[in-house]
C-alpha cells in the first residue's frame, strides 16, 4: 500500500484539461503525488506535459487507454516501461466505444500476461466483485473498479457492489471513472476503497483547480470518516440522551 500512496490518496487524470496552466493549477490544488498519463495520447497533450510533470516531482501511471484487445494492452504496456522507467501499468482494455466500460475477458487475458512479464498491474475493472477477485488473484497489485461509465459524472452507481469488492480481495481498491463531484469521492473512501483515481470531474469543471482541491478534502474526509465508524442507520429515531437515571414527574 505504502509503494502506491504516500500522504495523498488521489490520482490524477491528465486527460481533458483546457491547457498546461488549468492543468498545473489543479494538479497542485488537488495535493496529488501520483498522476495517470495515456501512453497513446502523450504527443496529443503536446511537448509541455511531461517536463511539467517532472518539474511538479509528480509520479507517473502510465495507463493503456484506447486499446480494445489484450493484444494491443500488453503492447502499449510494454512501450509504457520502456517510455517511463516504470514497471507500474494501469490496464485498460475498453469492450465498446459507447460505454468505454472494460472487456473483462481481454481485461484479465492481458493482466495475467503482464503479471508473467514482472509489471505491477492496477486494472480498470467493472463494479463485478467476482471479475475484481480474479484479478487480484492473479497478481494484480490493486484493483480499479468503475463508479460508472468514464466521463459520465454519475457517481458510484452500485455502492453495495464497491463494498463487496472491498471485502473479497487483499489488494488496495481504487475508485476509478464516474466520479462527478466531491461528494462522490467522500462515499468511495466512505465504503472502504484505498484511494480515488479522478480526471473529467476535475479537469473539466468550470473552475478546475477549486474542483480539485474539493476533490482533495473529500478524499481526506472519507477516509477519516471510514476509519471513525459510522453510526448504524435506524428507521426511527432514538434520542441522543437517555433517559436512564433521569427523575420522573
Amino acid at each position: 500500500m505504502a509503494d502506491l500512496f504516500g500522504e495523498s490518496r488521489l490520482i490524477l487524470g491528465t486527460g481533458g484539461a483546457e491547457s498546461l496552466a488549468a492543468l498545473e493549477a489543479a494538479i497542485v490544488a488537488s495535493g496529488t503525488e501520483m498522476v495517470t498519463v495515456a501512453l497513446r495520447r502523450v504527443d496529443a497533450a503536446g511537448p509541455g506535459l511531461l517536463p511539467l510533470l517532472d518539474r511538479l516531482d509528480m509520479r507517473v501511471l502510465p495507463n493503456t487507454a484506447g486499446c480494445y484487445t489484450a493484444a494491443d494492452a500488453v503492447k502499449a504496456a510494454q512501450l509504457a516501461r520502456d517510455a517511463f522507467e516504470t514497471d507500474l501499468i494501469k490496464l485498460e482494455v475498453i469492450g465498446d466505444e459507447r460505454t468505454l466500460l472494460p472487456d473483462g475477458v481481454e481485461l484479465l487475458r492481458a493482466a495475467e500476461r503482464l503479471v508473467d512479464d514482472g509489471f505491477r498491474v492496477l486494472p480498470y475493472t467493472s463494479d463485478d466483485p467476482i471479475l475484481a477477485r480474479r484479478l487480484a488473484d492473479a497478481g494484480c497489485a490493486a484493483v480499479m473498479p468503475a463508479g460508472a461509465p468514464i466521463g459520465s459524472g454519475l457517481g458510484i452507481s452500485n455502492p453495495h457492489h464497491i463494498r463487496l469488492i472491498r471485502d473479497s480481495v487483499d489488494v488496495p481498491v481504487i475508485l476509478d471513472a464516474g466520479i462527478g463531484t466531491a461528494s462522490d469521492a467522500a462515499l468511495a473512501m466512505e465504503l472502504g476503497c484505498d484511494g480515488v483515481l479522478i480526471a473529467s470531474a476535475v479537469t473539466r469543471a468550470e473552475d478546475p483547480a477549486r474542483m480539485a482541491a474539493a476533490m482533495r478534502h473529500a478524499v481526506e474526509a472519507g477516509r477519516l470518516a471510514a476509519g471513525a465508524g459510522r453510526i448504524p442507520k435506524r428507521y426511527h429515531a432514538m434520542a441522543s440522551t437517555s433517559d436512564d437515571g433521569m427523575p420522573a414527574w
